[in-house]
């Protein structure tokens, strides 16, 4: 529950007042596809209604991969009357193009990158901007290790994106590769010990650490 500022409608002769109060937030992830969801979205509401006699704020968090605007309203008419209309906020990541988000400090905005908007083109772009997230905003290792999982959860790169990654990161020599290195690999999240994927691990931890030298040395 929340406690916010009301407005309470008195009535047509009455102005309105406004007074404290308390609402209950129903927020409701879903991250797969179904075609009822926005019933279910009104009968929890409803309980939740039917319980505690709040106002209640419906929040929607839709996380599947369809692309297409998912409804935000559930309801039923007749020709001659409309009997009920119940509308919630929603918020699609699909429909959210995730250059818009990686500028912020934000680890949750971090995670949510391979669940918006992106092209196949994209890919090792976003994984990158996930990487440089993180890293600026100088997580524990435990946090950031949580957030890749989830990040890989709806995005995993082949095997060559994840050459071509690890070559970007090499070439740009990005400035927080010291803090990525703590952490950095979704391989050793996963237990994997294929022999080409050590051998790219171990390539880039040499990326890592020619950069570092060259760095070093041009320090005074």
């Amino acid at each position: 529950m929340i406690e916010t500022l009301l407005i309470e409608e008195e009535g047509p002769l009455r102005p309105s007042k406004k007074k404290r109060g308390l609402i209950i937030v129903h927020l409701e992830a879903q991250s797969y596809y179904q075609l009822t969801f926005p019933e279910r979205m009104f009968l929890y509401s409803g309980k939740l209604y039917e319980k505690y006699r709040r106002r209640i704020l419906p929040i929607a968090i839709i996380g599947h991969r369809r692309k297409q605007e998912e409804p935000s309203e559930f309801g039923w008419r007749f020709p001659f009357l409309d009997v009920m209309t119940f509308r919630y906020l929603k918020v699609q990541f699909r429909r959210r193009n995730w250059r818009e988000f990686i500028e912020l400090d934000n680890p949750v905005a971090a995670a949510l990158l391979s669940s918006m908007d992106y092209n196949k083109e994209e890919r090792v772009q976003v994984k990158l901007e996930f990487l440089r997230m993180i890293a600026r905003m100088r997580l524990d290792p435990a946090r950031m290790k949580l957030l890749a999982v989830f990040f890989e959860s709806y995005m995993q790169l082949t095997e060559a994106e994840e050459q071509r990654l690890m070559a970007t990161i090499e070439r740009q020599r990005l400035e927080e590769e010291g803090k990525l290195m703590e952490w950095m690999t979704s391989w050793e999240l996963k237990g994997i010990k294929k022999d080409g994927r050590k051998a790219a691990k171990r390539g880039l931890r040499q990326a890592f650490s020619k950069g570092r030298r060259k760095a070093s040395r041009k320090s005074p």
